[in-house]
């Protein structure tokens, strides 16, 4: 009986860490209303919240933060700085942090859109992107690396969880995008980006409506998931099965890979995406052309536009012989006549 005795199963310690997803919203507005026949922003929000919810029955110890990128601006929806509205109503068959997250996003959803005027959005059709995962990166090292530096020396606040479950966190960043490219703000990005990687921070992309290049490398040199959504109304169903598991669980699933990343970069001069450009040896920036004056617009360093020679110039045009074509066809028509028998005279 001892054998088949399963009580170790029950008593047994797993050593499963606690995980922290920061999930980064796009919410500009031109992007949505494009959506608004397929995924309205409100449909969205409330596969997104589900999603959350989800992430945090896996265990008691996970964390979310919710960080809405707008036009102009990038800040946090969940936690607030200040203390976190209590829900208007609490219903007993809800959990009460699932409130809480609930009520918090929605309201501070609510009041970053109702303080978005036509104004504001004049002149700018692009979300802050950089911001945001700048953001989440600031947010991931605090929870994750600066608070274990303190850990044992103050007791957890009501409703905080213990330092001992923050000492293993591991953290990932899940981006929703409905906007094109970034070329303005390919440093950021790019900076962000090599963050993340130095941090072994994965960044997952969910890419609802657009067309992004720096993403693409986002979840590449990070090890993420990108993935393109063909049908965007069938949201929480790509959530739930391609970006619920976090890095560790995916060793042992399949998780959706790109066949091909673009990796093309975006010049300094004219924020383009550009296949073939210059680089400047010292400051490694990227031109479409050879700058003006041959001077590097970023470190000031004279360029040597010499060694390019006649880079971009017209390829030179070799004339070749004319071939004889007229006389070599006259000459095989007298000598066909000449081997054919002639025609018999008639008499008369």
């Amino acid at each position: 009986m001892d054998t088949a005795d399963a009580s170790h199963h029950y008593g047994a310690t797993t050593n499963e860490k606690p995980s922290l997803l920061v999930l980064i919203l796009d919410t500009n507005p031109f992007a949505w209303s494009t959506l608004s026949s397929s995924l309205p922003l409100q449909k969205a929000l409330a596969h997104l919240l589900l999603f959350l919810n989800a992430h945090l029955s896996f265990s008691h110890a996970n964390r979310v933060a919710v960080i809405a990128s707008h036009t102009k601006e990038a800040l946090f929806l969940y936690p607030r700085s200040h203390a976190t509205p209590e829900p208007t109503t609490d219903p007993s068959n809800k959990y009460r942090l699932f409130s809480q997250i609930e009520s918090c996003v929605q309201t501070s959803l609510r009041s970053l859109l109702a303080s978005t005027t036509a104004s504001s959005l004049a002149g700018t059709n692009e979300t802050m992107m950089a911001g945001a995962l700048s953001l989440a990166l600031s947010y991931i090292h605090r929870i994750c690396h600066v608070d274990n530096s303190t850990i044992g020396s103050t007791a957890p606040r009501p409703g905080e969880i213990p330092r001992q479950d923050q000492a293993a966190m591991t953290a990932r960043i899940l981006v929703i995008s409905v906007s094109g490219d970034l070329a303005n703000q390919y440093v950021s990005v790019m900076n962000s980006i090599f963050a993340a990687q130095r941090m072994r921070c994965a960044v997952d992309i969910c890419k609802i409506a657009g067309d992004t290049v720096f993403l693409q490398q986002a979840s590449d040199a990070t090890g993420g998931v990108y993935m393109q959504l063909e049908h965007p109304e069938a949201l929480l169903q790509y959530l739930l099965t391609a970006f619920i598991a976090d890095p560790a669980t995916r060793r042992h699933l399949v998780p959706p890979s790109q066949v091909n990343v673009d990796f093309r970069a975006a010049c300094f001069c004219h924020k383009k995406v550009v296949d073939i450009g210059f680089v400047c040896s010292i400051c490694l920036s990227i031109f479409c052309s050879p700058p003006p004056g041959a001077l590097c617009t970023t470190c000031n360093t004279r360029l040597d536009i010499t060694a390019l020679g006649n880079y971009g110039g017209k390829p030179a045009f070799i004339s070749g012989k004319k071939k004889k074509t007229k006389k070599a066809k006259k000459a095989l028509n007298d000598s066909a006549s000449s081997s054919m028998p002639g025609t018999p005279a008639t008499a008369t």
